[in-house]
């Protein structure tokens, strides 16, 4: 894979993987406002699956599992300019603003539909990529601050995101990792999704499900793989990646392991 990311400061990135895909599982610590430049994006969450392409302007808010395919697309590499969004940043931004709907933010990535505010504001931070030396940190902050600006202005309801400073507290242990268990995270992070300390996730997990953690995932991992070769007709190829696996190789050991034939002679027999 070759990976490539240009750094106007440490908060608003260029990105670009030339390589046939790229996966990762991840849970931003900060949210991130993404403008793509070319390529295909197929981000999945617990209970939906999002598409995004060249134009495409969206925001993934932190704390959030996902799971992140990224694709060249017609000869061009995957190419974003990503602009983080931090609390320390937003908590100074909302100092002096009363926000008044304090409701709870939906788990969800918002999606600004090529908003040509956004998209203006985002393109034109394409030639400071180009500059030499250090970029002075007054003007990113002042393209940060445009940008949560344009968000509030063009949707009315994103405070409840952006100045939601809380942190996740403790959740149904049971209910979180059936909804959870495909995103290919460290258990220190499904312990902090959860409001739990690492061994006390690992003490909770164990008197709920009687096995470890690492155990259970990989067999619930294994039989949404089932599900989807058999009852979706979905290829191993297109397996692996969603239900948790980093290596084709891995998944079809593990999987043969299980049911005791590899996945590509089930989804053969399954598509005769």
């Amino acid at each position: 894979m070759e990976y490539q990311a240009k750094y106007i400061t440490s908060n608003i990135k260029l990105s670009s993987y030339d390589d046939k895909l790229f996966k990762s599982d991840l849970m931003f610590d900060d949210h991130m406002l993404i403008w793509f430049i070319s390529g295909e994006t197929k981000i999945i969450q617990a209970d939906t699956t999002y598409f995004f392409k060249t134009g495409d302007i969206f925001l993934i808010p932190r704390n959030q599992m996902a799971t992140i395919i990224n694709y060249p697309k017609n000869g061009q590499p995957h190419k974003t300019v990503v602009m983080h969004l931090s609390t320390e940043r937003l908590k100074k931004f909302y100092e002096k603003i009363d926000v008044r709907n304090k409701s709870i933010p939906e788990q969800k990535i918002y999606s600004f539909d090529n908003h040509p505010l956004l998209e203006s504001c985002m393109s034109s931070l394409i030639p400071y990529f180009e500059l030499e030396g250090e970029f002075p940190e007054n003007i990113a902050s002042l393209k940060i601050t445009e940008a949560i600006s344009i968000l509030r202005e063009i949707d009315k309801n994103i405070d409840t995101v952006l100045a939601n400073f809380d942190e996740p507290g403790k959740v149904d242990l049971i209910n979180f990792m059936e909804r959870n268990f495909m995103f290919n995270m460290s258990m220190e992070k499904f312990g902090y999704m959860t409001g739990r300390s690492l061994s006390t996730f690992n003490r909770d997990f164990k008197k709920h499900f009687n096995t470890t953690p690492q155990k259970w995932l990989t067999k619930k991992r294994l039989e949404l793989a089932y599900y989807q070769l058999t009852d979706k007709k979905k290829k191993p190829t297109e397996v692996y990646l969603e239900v948790g696996f980093e290596d084709l190789s891995h998944f079809s050991f593990a999987f043969k392991n299980q049911y005791g034939r590899p996945p590509t002679q089930l989804y053969t027999n399954n598509n005769l």
